[in-house]
C-alpha cells in the first residue's frame, strides 16, 4: 500500500534547491531554510523562479520524486521524473481501450459518474447547512438537473455524447456557484469559469487548486504504471496529461471547489491577498498562494472511508486508490471503473 507522502511546495523567487546527503536542502541567499528528507518526500512543487541543481534532479529521479516546474501561478511548465517502472502490457491495453470507443465509454462513464455525483453532493450540502438561503430555489433546481444527468449517463455509450452531458452538468453546476459564496464584499463574485487568465478572484483560486491537484493525478498514473497523456474522457494532445485530467474529475468538487469555498467563506483568504491586472487577469499574492498550500496539505491528511474499498485512509491518497482501482479495471480485474462518490 503506498504511504501518504508530503509535497514540497517551493515559492520564494529566487530559491535554489540542492542535494544535501540524502534530503533537500532549500536555500534563500545562500542560507538554508528547510531541510526535507527524501524518504519524506512524494513531490516537489516549483511555483516561480527556483533553481535546481543537477545533483538534485538525479537524486530524486532514483528516489521516484518527481518536480514539477509551474509559474508562480500553478501553471505547468515541465516535469522532472526517473524511470518509470510502469507494467508495458497496462500500458498497451490502456492504448487500445482508448481507441476502442465501446471500451473507452464505459471508462468515461464512471469517471463522469463520480464528478456529476460529487458536484451534486457539493450543492444539497449547502442546502443542508444554510438552509434560506437566497438562491434555494435555482440551488434546488440545479440538483435535480445534475441527478438527471447522471440517469442520462446510462443511456449513452458514444464517448461524444457522454462528454456533451459533462459540459451541460458543469455548466448547471458553475451556473449556481455563485450562491455558494457567502462572502458579503462582493470581491469573491463568480460569474462563470474563465482561464488563462482567470477574471476574477474565485478563477484564480480554483485555477491555482486545480493545477495542484493535476499534480497529484499526474503521480497517481505513473504510480500504478499507467502512461499520464493517454486519457479516456480528455483526447489527446501534444503536452496534456489527458489520464491525470481525467483522474482528476471527481475530485474538482471534493477536494478543490470546496476547499476554495471554504477559505473565501472562512475569509482565510482575503480580496486584497489579490492582484486586479489592467487586462482583467487575477494572480494572487504571494501571501495568499501560502495560505492556501498549506490549507490544501491539511486537507490532504485528513481520514476518510473510501466507499467502494471501505477502508480508511487519508484524502490525499484517495486519487492513488483511483488510480489503482482504474489500472484494475484496464488489466480486466473489474467490470467497470468505480469512481470516488463522496457521500
Amino acid at each position: 500500500m503506498k504511504q501518504h507522502l508530503n509535497t514540497l511546495f517551493v515559492m520564494t523567487e529566487g530559491a535554489y534547491l540542492a542535494k544535501d546527503g540524502s534530503t533537500v536542502a532549500v536555500r534563500v541567499e545562500q542560507e538554508v531554510r528547510l531541510r526535507v528528507p527524501f524518504h519524506n518526500l512524494g513531490g516537489i512543487v516549483c511555483l516561480g523562479r527556483i533553481g535546481v541543481s543537477p545533483a538534485l534532479m538525479s537524486a530524486c529521479g532514483e528516489a521516484g520524486i518527481a518536480i514539477s516546474l509551474c509559474t508562480e501561478h500553478g501553471r505547468f511548465l515541465a516535469r522532472i521524473s526517473g524511470f518509470t517502472p510502469g507494467n508495458v502490457l497496462l500500458r498497451r491495453e490502456q492504448y487500445r481501450r482508448a481507441d476502442d470507443p465501446s471500451a473507452c465509454a464505459v471508462i468515461v462513464r464512471g469517471l463522469l459518474a463520480g464528478k456529476i455525483a460529487n458536484s451534486r453532493t457539493v450543492l444539497m450540502r449547502a442546502l443542508r447547512d444554510r438552509p434560506g438561503l437566497a438562491c434555494e430555489e435555482s440551488l434546488e433546481r440545479a440538483v435535480v438537473s445534475l441527478g438527471a444527468s447522471l440517469r442520462a449517463l446510462e443511456r449513452h455509450d458514444d464517448p461524444d455524447r457522454l462528454r456533451g452531458l459533462e459540459g451541460d452538468a458543469a455548466n448547471v453546476y458553475f451556473a449556481v456557484f455563485n450562491g455558494l459564496v457567502t462572502d458579503d464584499s462582493g470581491a469573491f463574485k463568480f460569474t462563470s469559469r474563465s482561464r488563462r487568465p482567470p477574471l476574477d478572484r474565485m478563477n484564480s483560486l480554483l485555477s491555482f487548486l486545480y493545477a495542484m491537484l493535476a499534480h497529484d493525478a499526474r503521480s497517481a498514473c505513473e504510480s500504478v504504471g499507467l502512461d499520464p497523456a493517454v486519457g479516456f474522457l480528455h483526447r489527446d494532445r501534444p503536452g496534456r496529461p489527458g489520464l491525470a485530467l481525467d483522474l482528476m474529475e471527481e475530485f474538482r468538487p471534493f477536494l478543490a471547489d470546496r476547499l476554495a469555498l471554504s477559505l473565501v467563506n472562512r475569509g482565510q483568504v482575503k480580496p486584497s491577498g489579490f492582484t486586479v491586472a489592467p487586462n482583467g487577469a487575477v494572480t494572487m499574492h504571494d501571501s495568499t498562494r501560502r495560505e492556501v498550500v498549506a490549507a490544501y496539505q491539511r486537507r490532504k491528511q485528513e481520514f476518510i472511508t473510501h466507499p467502494f474499498l471501505g477502508e480508511k485512509t487519508t484524502v490525499g491518497l484517495l486519487i492513488h486508490l483511483q488510480a489503482r482501482l482504474l489500472s484494475r479495471h484496464i488489466r480486466g480485474d473489474l467490470d467497470a471503473y468505480p469512481p470516488f462518490v463522496w457521500q
